[in-house]
C-alpha cells in the first residue's frame, strides 16, 4: 500500500461576498454511508440556509468520488469544492460548504471562487497524518544503550508506540518494510549486537506530528 494522506482533526472555514456566508467543514469519511450521515446532520443544524453543496472521496486511489451543487448553477459550487479536495491530496475527506443567501446574485464566476475559497479555508484549519503500511518491532536494550538507540531513532525518524524501563530497556517502534533490514544492520553496530529485535506484528500506522496511530492491517 502506498502512503496516503488523511484527515485528523475536522477543519472550519468560512468566506463571505455580498452578504452571501459559506460556512465550511472538512471531516473524515470512509464510505458513502458515513458521507450521507454527515450530510443529513449538516442539513438538519442549518435549517435556513440555502444551499449544502458537497464533495467527498474515498479510497487509497480515491476509487469513489462525488460532488454536488445542491441547486446552485452547475460547476459552480461542487466542483470548486472537489478541486480544493484534489489540491489538498486528501483521501477519505468530505467537504460540505452551507450558503446563506445574502439578496445579491453572484454570478457563475463568483460562485465558484466563493465556494473554492471557503473549502480552502475549512482544509486550511484541518489536521493532517499519512498512512503508511509497515510492522511493528520491539527492541530490547541494555540501558547504557538506550541514549544511541534514543538518537538513531530521531535521525532515522522512525516513530515510537511505547517505552517500558525495568531490568532492561524495550521500545516499539513501526517500520516501513524497506527500513527493516537497514535498521536491523544499524542496531546490531549500535549495540555490538547485544539488541534484541523482534517482530510483533503487520499494521497501517497513521503519523500526525510527532504522534502515531496504530491500527490493524
Amino acid at each position: 500500500m502506498e502512503p496516503y494522506l488523511l484527515l485528523t482533526e475536522e477543519g472550519e472555514g468560512y468566506y463571505e461576498e455580498k452578504r452571501s456566508r459559506f460556512l465550511a467543514s472538512a471531516c473524515a469519511v470512509k464510505t458513502e454511508e458515513e458521507a450521507v450521515r454527515i450530510l443529513a446532520a449538516r442539513r438538519k443544524a442549518h435549517p435556513e440556509a440555502r444551499h449544502h453543496c458537497y464533495a467527498f472521496v474515498c479510497g487509497p486511489r480515491n476509487e469513489l468520488t462525488r460532488f454536488s451543487d445542491d441547486g446552485e448553477p452547475s460547476g459552480t459550487g461542487g466542483r470548486p469544492i472537489l478541486d480544493a479536495l484534489a489540491g489538498s491530496g486528501l483521501h477519505n475527506a468530505l467537504v460540505v460548504v452551507t450558503r446563506y443567501f445574502g439578496g445579491t446574485l453572484l454570478g457563475t464566476g463568483g460562485l465558484s471562487r466563493a465556494y473554492a475559497a471557503a473549502a480552502e479555508d475549512a482544509l486550511a484549519h484541518a489536521g493532517y497524518g499519512m498512512l503508511y503500511s509497515g510492522a511493528l518491532w520491539e527492541i530490547g536494550i541494555g540501558y547504557g544503550d538506550y541514549a544511541r538507540l534514543d538518537r538513531l531513532l530521531l535521525k532515522e525518524d522512525i516513530p515510537r508506540e511505547s517505552e517500558t524501563f525495568l531490568d532492561r530497556v524495550s521500545v516499539r517502534v513501526c517500520l516501513l518494510p524497506e527500513q527493516e533490514k537497514p535498521f536491523a544492520a544499524s542496531l546490531a553496530d549500535l549495540t555490538a549486537g547485544t539488541a534484541g529485535l523482534e517482530k510483533i506484528r503487520d499494521l497501517t500506522f497513521l503519523r500526525s506530528g510527532g504522534k502515531i496511530i496504530i491500527s490493524e492491517p
